[in-house]
């Protein structure tokens, strides 16, 4: 058994998600295990280099998770023919124009989601990915979650019958920083600088609708920005300009060509009164099921109660306790970590893969229909996507 070396640019990992989910969670968990399993036995060993522009951040990360290599030339880390690999957690500004860059340089690229702020520039930066032919692909994390794949295992099995719609709720309350600290970076919440809860979240549930319950067809969304005031980590007020809540509805065309509705409501103006910050309501004629992060219940047609409508007594019945739980058949690893683990196999042995930039560009199509429709009022086709 032998262990080969994957040379990795990881660029924009001293943010929350690039340092604690892909660095720490996923790279370094890797390194931890010894490397990453190939078909054939033998192992991966991902050797990172951290590229960022704030050096005294860069290193002390490094530092902290036994990594050697740092520094804040990016072009110089580039020119590196011993790391074939480029991945980004940066800005969503910059992420086109690293991606290029990344590629002309004869990079495999791999990025956190959104790929670009508009469709424009995602299906061009997706075209130039699928033209190079070097390996590519976003991170769809949510597909890895342990309630979502409980809940496409209950698909696969034919457990919902004839699927009829999904309800989704997501949020919770995102302090406004005057009497509490944030717990959201300020940028979410200013336009300008790429924040925006539709921009943020529906490119998650596009790959979450088309993978699980069927292909996205078109939207109904309402956008607000609820919360008009905060206050930055430094505590001094802004306005805020993006949308911090969206309410939408979306027709799909489920997998076996039947219709499927979608209701997703997502706000940091919300206080949680549900079993986890996000759920998944799948309701079928033969059976319902809700997922949450990590768990997942059902109830079958057969052991559906019989509610009575009647509002002049007190509700007896506790809905709650009538859900079957959908038990934890096999470990479930980090999400995050199961995409890289793929997508280092992609790389080293040509694993199928089927994130990739393309589907990507499907998340952003989305916002674009969903701020479209936002803005005049309308139901928004969404179109099948050519690159």
């Amino acid at each position: 058994m032998a262990t080969q070396r994957l040379g990795i640019i990881m660029h924009g990992v001293t943010g929350r998600m690039g340092m604690n989910q892909h660095l720490i969670r996923s790279i370094v968990a890797i390194r931890a295990q010894g490397g990453v399993m190939l078909s054939n036995g033998d192992k991966v060993m991902p050797d990172p280099i951290l590229i960022g522009r704030n050096a005294e951040k860069i290193e002390a990360l490094a530092k902290a998770h036994g990594i050697a290599r740092f520094g804040t030339n990016l072009e110089q880390a580039l020119a590196n023919k011993d790391d074939t690999v480029f991945f980004d957690a940066g800005t969503t500004q910059m992420r086109p124009t690293l991606l290029a860059q990344a590629l002309r340089a004869g990079k495999h690229v791999y990025c956190e989601k959104p790929i670009a702020t508009n469709l424009n520039e995602a299906v061009e930066i997706a075209r130039l990915a699928e033209k190079s032919g070097l390996k590519h692909g976003a991170v769809q994390d949510k597909l890895f979650l342990p309630g979502l794949r409980k809940l496409d295992m209950l698909r696969r099995a034919g457990f919902f019958g004839r699927m009829l719609s999904v309800r989704l709720e997501f949020g919770y309350w995102v302090f406004e920083g005057d009497l509490q600290p944030i717990q959201r970076p300020s940028w979410n919440y200013r336009k300008e600088d790429g924040g925006g809860m539709i921009l943020d979240m529906m490119c998650h549930w596009r790959y979450v609708l088309d993978n699980l319950f069927g292909e996205v067809k078109s939207i109904s969304c309402l956008g607000a920005t609820h919360i008009p005031k905060r206050w930055d980590e430094a505590g001094k007020p802004y306005e805020a300009t993006a949308d911090d809540a969206a309410y939408a509805t979306a027709q799909l065309t489920g997998h076996n060509g039947e219709p499927v509705i979608a209701q997703m409501n997502m706000s940091w103006a919300t206080r949680v009164r549900r079993d986890d910050l996000v759920t998944f309501h799948v309701d079928g004629t033969h059976g319902s099921a809700v997922a949450g992060l990590q768990e997942c219940r059902a109830q079958s047609r057969v052991t559906t109660p019989r509610p009575v409508w009647n509002p002049d007594i007190k509700q007896n019945m506790n809905f709650l306790d009538q859900w079957q739980e959908v038990p934890d058949s096999q470990f479930y690893d980090n999400g995050f970590k199961i995409q890289w683990e793929h997508f280092i196999r992609h790389v080293a042995e040509n694993e199928p893969w089927r994130w990739t930039l393309p589907e990507g560009a499907k998340g952003v199509q989305l916002v674009e229909a969903a701020l479209q429709s936002w803005q005049e009022r309308r139901w928004v086709d969404v179109p099948a996507l050519q690159i």
